[in-house]
């Protein structure tokens, strides 16, 4: 009786564990992605859009109308961002920042279909991502070290040097043949870790940030809803995403997890956190739901997860519809800010002159200048100028810093920067302001309304509208 008991107790056991194999293969189910495919227009045969020709106008406008006026008022050592033609004609960027282990490696490889393959970004409970990793269109799968990305002109990451040798080796480049490659790049970033001071790093990791913040066309911060704490790095990084809120996308991530009920908390104590860091009427738009391959776990909301996923996919198709647009728009209001740095630097040099005499003490008097410049009305007279905006005005205390490196006397009045055959550098910027870059959007059939960006219409100085709402 003892072993007839003990055999059915173990074919009992052995059921069981034949029962919880199974669920295990359920839980573990990969997840139908035709979705993807289908809002990103992957499966599409159509032609490929041509932007080679609007893109080397683009780039011919820059560096005859923007680019002279740009380096001879040294725009770059006040702005820290100078645009390569890597830059001009690279495709879109998509930026995945937060916490570390929250799923950025995972979703991407979920985006991609790099599962299961040996291009699979590393991924696990711990932190795991050490280096800024590029995710570009290649033709066949390969690995390049960021030094090579860095000495590669043609790139649109030759800039990154500047950030020192240590910075280089956090870097890396993947190169995937995948036809949603073919039209955006993804940026993985190691993940914040509060506990973990700056230097540590061995490069200026808020720095970094700040370079491919200010390139991106899409920006997802994503958080784990057990990770809802905010710490001072993640309050720093919120800071250098000031005014860039058109671009971000919050990401509340492995919300298949939890109940209804303590979504809600979640999803509340989210916006909580984050209140004191956003701080704009409209706030960014978050997106719930659980970006990886596996499927959903039982009894969750698997349609409003699948509804947000296809939502978060259109934001992202948008943005790669809207390419050329959007760097039309972007080089226009860099030309604007170029345009009016240059209006500013002539005011200073036209003060400084009126108040030199003989017997001047130069210095003295141009510190009077720098100090207030408000009592010599020279941000004030910008205004009377025609389209200029006083929203696009940049900030007075910058100018202390960079008149401090570059002395007055080394700039020459904007009448003076004229030629015979040439003209002269503020008309040539003017004329690419007002109408060159809104003929070419126009001549390139992507706005309904080819002549929204004239002057006469908006005025040189209002900044673009926010490029990715949806109107």
């Amino acid at each position: 009786h003892a072993s007839g008991l003990f055999c059915c107790c173990l074919t009992a056991l052995l059921l069981l564990g034949g029962a919880d194999d199974v669920e295990k293969e359920e839980e573990i189910a990969a997840r139908d992605r035709n979705h993807i495919d289908n809002t990103l227009k992957l499966t599409e045969d159509k032609p490929k859009d041509d932007y080679s020709g609007a893109l080397q106008k683009l780039r011919k406008i820059y560096q005859n109308a923007i680019r002279p006026l740009e380096l001879s008022y040294k725009y770059n050592e006040l702005r820290q961002h100078e645009i390569t033609d890597g830059e001009i004609t690279s495709k879109p960027m998509v930026l995945f920042l937060g916490p570390w282990s929250v799923g950025k490696s995972t979703m991407i490889n979920y985006l991609l279909g790099l599962d299961d393959t040996p291009y699979q970004l590393y991924t696990g409970a711990e932190p795991t991502t050490s280096e800024f990793t590029v995710l570009m269109h290649g033709p066949k799968m390969k690995t390049i070290e960021g030094i090579v990305m860095a000495a590669d002109s043609s790139r649109s990451f030759s800039p990154l040097e500047k950030f020192g040798q240590n910075f280089l080796e956090k870097l890396i480049g993947i190169e995937i043949p995948h036809k949603l490659l073919e039209r955006v790049s993804f940026v993985d970033t190691p993940g914040i870790i509060e506990n973990r001071k700056q230097q540590e790093r061995g490069y200026p990791f808020n720095e970094v940030c700040q370079w491919f913040i200010d390139r991106a066309d899409l920006i997802f911060v994503v958080f784990d809803p057990t990770k809802l704490d905010v710490g001072l790095e993640l309050e720093m990084l919120f800071r250098q995403l000031k005014g860039r809120e058109s671009q971000i996308r919050i990401i509340l991530n492995k919300a298949d997890s939890f109940a209804t009920q303590e979504l809600m908390r979640v999803y509340g104590a989210l916006f909580w956190s984050l209140a004191p860091l956003i701080n704009v009427t409209e706030p960014p738009r978050v997106y719930v739901s659980s970006f990886w391959a596996d499927d959903y776990h039982p009894d969750t909301h698997r349609e409003l997860f699948l509804k947000e996923e296809i939502s978060l996919l259109e934001d992202l198709n948008q943005v790669i519809e809207n390419r050329l647009e959007n760097k039309i728009a972007f080089i226009r209001q860099h030309a604007i800010r170029v345009r009016i740095h240059a209006l500013l630097v002539d005011r200073y040099i036209h003060t400084y002159k009126d108040k030199m005499t003989f017997f001047s003490d130069g210095e003295l008097v141009f510190k009077d200048i720098i100090e207030d410049p408000d009592k010599y009305f020279i941000f004030k007279s910008i205004l009377a100028k025609t389209n200029v905006s006083k929203f696009d005005l940049p900030n007075k205390e910058a100018y202390k810093d960079f008149f401090g490196v570059n002395p007055i006397t080394s700039f020459k009045l904007l009448s003076q920067q004229c030629s015979y055959m040439g003209g002269c550098l503020l008309d040539k910027i003017e004329k690419a302001i007002t109408h060159e870059l809104p003929d070419l959007l126009g001549s390139i059939g992507l706005g309904k309304k080819p002549g929204a960006l004239n002057c006469d219409v908006t005025g040189c100085g209002e900044a673009p509208k926010n490029r990715y709402r949806k109107h």
